[in-house]
């Protein structure tokens, strides 16, 4: 394959360079458009072949290049499919092997007697002979065999994702071209923050990646890649954050003896000093005139809510308004239930009995009845409701704030960018908004790394609460699995509740309806990847496995003689909102024993008295996922425990449902869950790794979050300096963020 161009740049297409044969392919399969993105491309691995092989020394399974002469060629027929098979012999004077290809063509015409060729391949045994099936090779002249050999004794080979009729060689041998012609590689970083970060030039750092000698520096190389990779984007946020900070708000002070004051002096218990510290940073954010955007991390049962709520009582004493936008319509109903019974009379405002400073709380839901739902609108519209809880239902366009000052997002990662951004849009000046989350989601991690959001954690749980055991469970055992539920009739014995958790609902036996004709309410507002990835790994096994369902594994045990006597309910999102609700009134109030449920409870559900879950088909959940269900228990005075039941024989299945049974930091099973699943798109929308913008970085590691940290230092000290990047040393710089955010991702960032 030759150039079609003596000299282009880093914008060139590629196709114009290499032709539609080489360059459609890339574009198709890896996104591959530009030079730059050709260059961006890097090797998945390397061979250190030191010197071509000797064919006596080829060794079975093991990958190798050869320079090598054929000797002959023959086709014959196929004995078990249609088609010819190209058999080729090579040899290097001494002793010969086998190249074999399932597809003839355009192999048979190239590889003719008597000519020259590196191949490189994985060695497999065929009846007697070693061979190497479906080769990458390069034919040279006699002429270069020498030049060839002494170019593998000095250099690593790179070795390329394939893709279409693009194979590793070709994409070696194009590199080679583009390096060699390319006028100029694009500097994004200036000289003199490069030459301080010991960093080498962009292009030595594509040479030693692409064309590395054996000693190459390959680390330094792509040290060099990811801190570019962080300085754009550090850029890009920094300039968000710049002119998120030039929008005015509204401060919100609140007045003394008011109703954060009124709910202090009767809670029944006293803050944490991490409580009271996250509550000072809070107040200091509302009390300034640009909008908060602020992320709480803190672990199952730390406090948020109770935080959150301070939060919300301060801005309706400075006469706005607060919403809590919840994943589910449990999850609202819960926090409905929980704030009334924290703020008494003083969620009465206006009532007979309420408290004369108090508020009013409203709940709006897709459900509701039409009388109630219009009541509660009007509630808001005109001001009265000083907290608004709700689900999607709150970011419809008829849905009118008087002044809607805070928005708290509980979960951040069970809604769109784009419905958080719908709500925010609700405010006469922009409101000031906190997102709570219990274990970030990889995309929460990386945003959270890469600075979008000021974060502020909590770190200790409350006093009283219980450790949880968590335990993998092998389903396949059957003595293992009859210990399970005997050990769930002991927690019942002694008084105590269980949760048992399937990933689907199945139909009731009976044969009634169930509302909603799709999926249920919590896997359609935030389980539907970690479901499709669940599925994926169970076909990875090459094992078709039907989930546990709701309805049949309640009837399973309903019928188990070790639970006899143990009242039984069930709960998830396609119940009528009034059963949900009875069932969960039931369930609090000690009237059932066993809840069988899907992830509905996942998040916001109280229960003290529960003290044991048992998740079936566990492999089906991702980690940050187990971790907030089994944070259900353990809540109260009894330890907690969680188990984990799986039949999955992945290795990578089994090391996430251990990495869950190790360890109870949330933050260090986000970490691990990064590292699986990527950051995801941190400029987008996307939460996880499929599609990610970010190519180089690996985020979950801590060498890379600390080049992050600095690159973020660099981007501030740069747009302290120029902030519209307009000066000519950072014109290469400036163009890397345009190429990497358009306005779309931009608008993802501001709303983020």
């Amino acid at each position: 394959m030759t150039a079609t161009l003596s000299h282009f740049t880093e914008d060139t297409l590629v196709t114009r360079v290499f032709g539609k044969r080489f360059g459609e392919p890339l574009e198709k399969n890896k996104g591959i458009r530009t030079v730059a993105d050709l260059f961006e491309f890097l090797p998945r691995r390397y061979l250190k072949p030191y010197e071509p092989t000797d064919l006596a020394d080829v060794v079975e399974g093991e990958e190798t290049t050869i320079v090598a002469r054929v000797q002959s060629a023959s086709t014959r027929p196929m004995t078990r499919r249609r088609g010819q098979l190209l058999t080729v012999v090579i040899g290097d004077g001494r002793s010969t092997l086998d190249l074999t290809f399932f597809k003839p063509h355009p192999h048979k015409a190239r590889l003719l007697p008597g000519v020259m060729g590196v191949f490189t391949g994985t060695v497999t045994r065929y009846g007697t002979r070693l061979q190497l099936a479906h080769p990458e090779y390069q034919l040279i002249g006699a002429d270069q065999v020498q030049e060839a050999t002494a170019y593998l004794s000095t250099h690593l080979v790179p070795v390329y994702s394939t893709t279409g009729k693009v194979g590793s060689l070709a994409v070696r041998t194009a590199m080679e071209t583009a390096l060699g012609l390319v006028d100029r590689v694009h500097e994004p970083v200036p000289e003199d923050l490069r030459r301080r970060r010991g960093l080498p030039t962009r292009a030595d750092a594509f040479r030693t990646l692409h064309n590395p000698p054996i000693d190459a520096d390959l680390a330094a190389a792509m040290r060099r890649l990811r801190y570019d990779e962080a300085l754009v984007l550090q850029v890009v946020l920094g300039q968000r954050r710049r002119a998120a900070a030039a929008v005015p708000s509204t401060p919100r002070l609140p007045r003394i003896g008011g109703l954060l004051a009124a709910f202090d002096a009767r809670l029944p218990f006293e803050l944490t000093a991490g409580q009271r510290e996250v509550g000072e940073i809070l107040a200091g954010d509302l009390a300034r005139d640009r909008p908060m955007h602020r992320l709480l991390q803190g672990e199952v049962g730390s406090g948020k809510t109770v935080v959150a709520l301070r939060a919300m009582l301060a801005v309706i004493d400075a006469g706005g308004q607060a919403a809590l936008l919840a994943p589910t319509e449990v999850l609202a109903a819960q926090h409905l239930r929980s704030i009334h019974a924290l703020l008494g009379e003083l969620a009465a405002g206006g009532m007979l009995g309420g408290s004369d400073i108090g508020t009013t709380v409203a709940l709006l839901t897709g459900s509701q009845s039409a009388g109630a739902r219009r009541r509660a609108l009007q509630d808001v519209e005109s001001g009265a409701a000083g907290i608004v809880i709700g689900t999607h239902a709150l970011i419809q366009k008829h849905v009118t704030f008087a002044d809607l000052a805070l928005v708290v997002v509980d979960e951040q990662h069970r809604f769109g960018v784009e419905q958080r951004d719908a709500l925010r849009e609700k405010g006469r000046t922009p409101p000031h908004v906190l997102v709570m989350t219990a274990t970030p989601i990889p995309r929460t991690v990386a945003m959270t790394v890469f600075g979008d959001m000021e974060t502020v954690t909590l770190a200790e749980l409350p006093i009283g609460r219980s450790p949880i055991d968590t335990h993998v469970v092998d389903a396949a055992k059957p003595t293992w699995v009859a210990r399970t539920w005997s050990r769930v009739a002991e927690e019942v014995a002694r008084g105590h509740q269980v949760y048992v958790v399937c990933p689907t609902i199945g139909e009731p036996a009976d044969g009634t309806a169930l509302t909603k004709d799709s999926t249920d309410e919590d896997l359609a507002w935030g389980d539907v990847e970690d479901h499709a990835e669940g599925e994926e790994r169970a076909e990875e096994e090459g094992v078709v496995r039907e989930s546990a369902q709701v309805y049949a594994v309640a009837e399973a045990l309903r019928a188990d003689p070790a639970l006899a006597g143990v009242r039984i309910g069930i709960l998830h999102g396609r119940l009528e909102p009034d059963a949900k609700d009875q069932v969960m009134r039931d369930f609090t109030a000690g009237r059932l024993d066993l809840l069988v449920a899907t992830t509905v409870i996942e998040v916001g559900v109280d229960v003290p008295n529960a003290s044991t879950m048992v998740v079936l088909d566990a492999d089906r959940f991702g980690i940050s996922q187990l971790h907030q269900l089994r944070g259900r228990v353990g809540r109260g005075t009894a330890k907690g425990l969680c188990l984990l039941l799986t039949n999955a024989e992945n290795p990578h299945s089994r090391a996430r449902l251990e990495a869950v049974a190790s360890t109870g930091d949330g933050f260090e099973l986000a970490r691990r869950d990064v590292q699986l699943r990527r950051e995801g798109d941190v400029l987008g929308a996307r939460q996880s790794g499929r599609g990610s913008s970010i190519r180089h970085l690996r985020l979950g590691y801590r060498h890379d979050e600390d080049l992050i940290l600095q690159a973020r230092q660099d981007a501030s000290g740069i747009l302290e300096g120029d902030p519209e990047l307009t000066s000519p040393e950072h014109a290469d710089l400036a163009a890397r963020v345009r190429l990497r955010v358009d306005a779309d991702q931009a608008a993802y960032l501001e709303r983020g």
